[in-house]
């Protein structure tokens, strides 16, 4: 029997306290196109499989891995004022990477190596933690990871070490995420169509919203 090699997408989202109210609305309004956009391209549709763990004085899986067709998104929550343990958020990533994702052998083709997405407004209240599972997630060997600063008070800094692929918006609203969550449906598509290739992801050139950190 030939098991369809999957892609595999991680969307890590801050659900700190400051992400409360428009910010968290536009997220979810953010995520719901994303999906909607991904669910219109065939390879996506064949490939694709989300994970969502959302973060504040912890981290949780709010979706496991899903094939992107059976995806009943229902909103991610502020669980109320909280810290923002983007640490902990790193460690679950690399515990659902060790958990979800196959490797090839003899009779079977692995999957595709994973696309990682992290977006926070502030910067990691655990940053001993943080510091200590970069060097883990990078031996897992993502395809990409891609980090956003969100907002004026997002530490961009702390996100350089984590990857080089950093973009940054201004601000909190709708237009911000929906340029960003857009962007990051055009980066999926790309490497639903270009994965397995060696190297990181090529990604689309960011939309006004979305800036590149350089």
């Amino acid at each position: 029997m030939s098991v369809s090699r999957r892609l595999p997408v991680y969307i890590l989202i801050d659900t700190s306290g400051s992400m409360r109210g428009e910010p968290v609305l536009s997220v979810n309004v953010g995520i719901q196109a994303m999906l909607n956009s991904l669910r219109q391209d065939p390879y996506a549709l064949e490939s694709v499989h989300l994970t969502i763990i959302t973060f504040d004085n912890e981290a949780r899986v709010t979706l496991p891995m899903t094939p992107i067709s059976d995806v009943q998104f229902t909103g991610v929550t502020i669980p109320g004022p909280g810290a923002t343990f983007t640490g902990a958020a790193l460690e679950e990533l690399i515990a659902c990477i060790d958990r979800d994702v196959r490797h090839s052998s003899e009779n079977v083709k692995g999957d595709w190596r994973p696309l990682v997405f992290l977006m926070t407004d502030g910067g990691p209240s655990d940053l001993y933690a943080y510091r200590q599972a970069i060097p883990e997630l990078k031996r897992r060997n993502p395809g990409s990871i891609i980090a956003c600063a969100a907002g004026p008070k997002a530490k961009a800094e702390f996100l350089t070490e984590l990857t080089d692929q950093v973009v940054s918006l201004d601000t909190l609203d709708e237009a911000a995420f929906s340029g960003f969550f857009k962007w990051v449906s055009a980066s999926v598509s790309m490497g639903s169509v270009s994965a397995g290739v060696a190297g990181n992801v090529s990604l689309p050139p960011p939309p006004p919203e979305v800036q590149l950190v350089l």
